[in-house]
């Protein structure tokens, strides 16, 4: 099962690192990936005032939990990322080159007032498609 890039000649290219569309045959398990926080595994927000080390541990959280349910982060076909300040995207995005190695998810990014933690910068879910285990 493959993803593939939906490109138009009528949609200017991305202006950061996503697809403006992704598709893929579903033959496999689809997943919704709440969204996720900078917290590590004891709860503890990583990174408080650094959006780079957040958006690490946001990634790592998504390759953990796509994991459980059987796949890689290159099984994640969209992602919807919430942010505190929209003038991070160009950090955002560049830690998100280095775990989306790929064929980049679609995406939506808003800045958003608050969160629930204060301290939170980002938070992301996702949606994936885990491939049948004969893959």
């Amino acid at each position: 099962m493959s993803k593939t890039e939906i490109r138009s000649a009528e949609l200017a290219s991305p202006n950061g690192h996503f697809s403006h569309a992704t598709a893929i045959e579903a033959s496999g398990t689809l997943v919704f990936i709440s969204g996720l926080t900078a917290r590590n595994a004891a709860g503890e927000v990583v990174g408080v005032g650094d959006v780079t080390a957040q958006t690490h541990q946001v990634c790592k959280n998504l390759r953990a939990a796509v994991a459980e349910a059987g796949g890689t982060l290159e099984d994640i076909v969209r992602v919807d990322v919430y942010v505190r300040n929209i003038r991070d995207f160009d950090e955002i995005h560049a830690v998100r080159r280095q775990y989306f190695t790929g064929i980049a998810p679609a995406s939506t990014l808003v800045e958003v007032a608050q969160m629930v933690n204060k301290d939170y910068l980002i938070e992301i879910s996702a949606i994936a498609v885990v491939p049948k285990a004969d893959r």
